[in-house]
């Protein structure tokens, strides 16, 4: 027989609401060593609950016991930054409850550590870990959900009322974590208001509202002054939106709605449609949560989704709506956290209230005007000209000499060929000024534009259409068509792998299939996929 593999020893320090949920899950693991609070009745009761568990009542005696090498803070938020502090001075790795610290000098300083030790240092942003939350960030970066437009958390209740911190530093790390890590960027600016009924500085009640670079914005509602528990988080995009209800029963915590707008030329209209739960792994987030601790402890390596870079950055928002609390205005996030690694050629001129996204490249020549807004990710080839006023959503291609005039909005993953042109309005007249008369150009989702194609103004282009070069497109185009010709006219349809379709609506380079309706393509059986890949997960 092979020898059992012993899990490293942890200590959990605090055995409060939370404290208790964390002995437990540990000592169901078999890491479970000691377990520390200065109330002797309460260690009595958690050591008898517990068999080989002993109880202490200082951090000294944790740290003098040589088998402990993890620890764990489940304390009041004011004590994370000196207890986890020594902590790490000691040599052991930590996994601190969130908050991290309540200010960001004392954050920076357990981040800097951390990393001068060698140690660990996680923090308990656990929902990051719900089966629910891997599966609505999949749906997001796949763009099932279309482009995403606004993005709402209610975490709400009756009760568990703190004196030392407001409602945002105890409730709102959880939902400001899933925010920044569904949309992948941080947001520019913050604004909050509250209201403090039972402590004096102290919001009971809060509200933040973040805009992010792309044009996202997100609202955040926290209280404890609530007659009902909800924990609700909605992310809205333009195809289906999705709710994830933490208080559902497991069969229903995260649905999608297949409501979208539909497009009768330049007018939206709404189109509804039942809710679809989607089915999703059972698994209980705190106990991955306590694996992942045990597992970057033998590894040596920071899981990615709750390290203290991570949690600086959901801290400097915190810190943020704390200041903005204050002041009563909007507060820009610090720079030294929000700092954008795009890159502009020293040829280019970038407007200075354009906002441009992560890993974005803006090459020679290129000029982007006030007002316009470029998503993450995006490539901005030589001489192009966008704006004033455009929004580009994220992972856009823009090659050579193009002009994306006020009026047109390409949404995430265009592709402009070379030269293509964009008009904004219908007759123009040089001796004649037609702005007025400007036609709305709506160019959606992975469409593609080929060589020196026309995109005459007024119309929208489908999700995934393909227009081939040279082309002057006079119409609407439907969801993956094919539009050749001048006049441009559909002759066939596209994957949205870009592969052309077969009779079938079948793609022969990447299996998908699909059916066709009035706005065009949609992938056949997408339910049953959804289950598939739920169960693949």
């Amino acid at each position: 027989m092979g020898e059992t593999i012993r899990p490293p020893k942890v200590a959990v320090i605090g055995t409060g609401y939370w404290g208790r949920n964390l002995v437990r899950e540990f000592y169901g693991l078999g890491a479970l060593k000691l377990v520390c609070d200065t109330c002797g009745q309460t260690l009595k009761a958690i050591t008898q609950a517990y068999p080989g568990v002993s109880g202490v009542m200082s951090l000294e005696e944790v740290l003098a016991d040589p088998e402990v090498v993890g620890v764990v803070l489940a304390t009041p938020a004011p004590s994370h930054f000196k207890l986890a502090l020594e902590v790490m001075a000691a040599g052991r790795d930590v996994l601190v409850e969130k908050p991290l610290a309540l200010n960001m000098d004392n954050g920076r300083a357990l981040v800097d550590q951390a990393k001068k030790g060698g140690r660990i240092l996680m923090v308990d942003h656990l929902l990051n870990r719900h089966p629910a939350i891997i599966c609505l960030k999949e749906l997001v970066q796949s763009g099932r959900l279309g482009r995403i437009c606004h993005i709402y958390s209610r975490r709400l209740n009756f009760g568990k009322i703190k004196r030392e911190e407001n409602a945002f530093w105890s409730l709102a790390p959880h939902d400001i974590s899933l925010i920044i890590n569904l949309l992948g960027e941080m947001p520019l600016s913050v604004y909050a208001a509250g209201g403090s009924f039972l402590t004096p500085g102290v919001e009971d009640v809060a509200y933040a509202d973040l805009q992010f670079p792309a044009g996202i914005t997100a609202h955040i509602s926290v209280s404890w002054l609530n007659p009902f528990k909800e924990q609700r988080l909605v992310v809205v995009g333009l195809d289906q939106m999705a709710v994830f209800d933490d208080n559902a029963p497991w069969e229903s915590k995260l649905v999608l709605y297949p409501h979208r707008i539909s497009w009768q030329g330049l007018v939206p209209e709404t189109v509804k449609a039942e809710g679809e739960p989607v089915v999703i792994l059972h698994d209980q987030p705190l106990k991955g949560q306590c694996q992942n601790f045990l597992k970057a402890i033998e590894s040596r390596v920071q899981p990615p989704d709750s390290h203290g870079d991570e949690a600086l950055k959901v801290l400097s928002i915190l810190t943020a709506l704390e200041n903005s609390l204050r002041e009563n205005r909007p507060q820009n996030i610090e720079p030294s956290i929000t700092s954008k690694s795009y890159s502009v050629h020293p040829t280019a001129i970038v407007e200075p209230d354009a906002v441009i996204g992560q890993n974005t490249k803006i090459w020679h020549f290129s000029h982007i005007l006030t007002g316009s807004t470029i998503g993450a990710g995006c490539n901005i080839g030589q001489n192009v000209v966008i704006g004033p006023r455009v929004k580009v959503g994220q992972g856009c291609k823009i090659q050579n000499n193009v002009s994306v005039y006020e009026g047109v909005e390409l949404e995430d993953d265009v592709f402009c060929g070379p030269s293509m042109v964009f008009t904004n309005v219908h007759n123009p007249r040089a001796f004649i000024r037609r702005m007025s008369e400007m036609r709305l150009t709506l160019v959606k989702r992975g469409a593609s534009i080929g060589a020196n194609a026309t995109i005459v103004c007024g119309h929208v282009l489908g999700e995934y259409c393909f227009i081939g070069a040279g082309a002057v497109v006079t119409t609407d185009v439907k969801a993956h068509a094919i539009m050749t010709g001048v006049p441009a006219r559909q002759t066939g349809w596209v994957c949205s792998c870009g592969s052309k379709l077969s009779a079938a609506l079948e793609c022969s380079a990447c299996g998908q299939s699909f059916k066709e309706t009035p706005a065009g393509l949609a992938a056949r059986d997408q339910a049953d996929q959804d289950i598939e890949t739920a169960h693949d997960r």
